[in-house]
């Protein structure tokens, strides 16, 4: 079974509550996904503030794989090796791929 968090989380721009200023209809980053002119991005705040839940939002609106990866321990080589994987997966499924790199 999921964890309670992964089962609460929001699905849709409409269930991501407070963060209508980034993600409401017509707002810049909203557009931008909508559109699929995504770049890099840094997502910054308190935990449970939605940055996960943002990114993973973002890879099911763009049909992109998503890869969550911690930097907490990561050494150079882990970092290079879920970079290589990435570019596997893109070449692979032929679609986007979001690496999200969390503290």
């Amino acid at each position: 079974m999921r964890p309670l968090a992964d089962r609460m989380r929001p699905e849709t721009f409409q269930d991501f509550l407070s963060q209508n200023h980034l993600v409401g209809k017509g707002k810049p980053l909203r557009r931008a996904i909508e559109k699929g002119d995504l770049h890099s991005m840094v997502f910054w705040g308190p935990p449970g503030s939605g940055k996960t839940t943002l990114a993973l939002l973002i890879a099911r609106m763009t049909d992109s794989v998503f890869i969550p990866f911690s930097a907490v321990t990561a050494t150079i080589k882990e970092v290079k090796r879920v970079m290589r994987e990435a570019k596997s997966q893109r070449k692979l499924f032929g679609k986007d791929v979001i690496v999200f790199i969390d503290e």
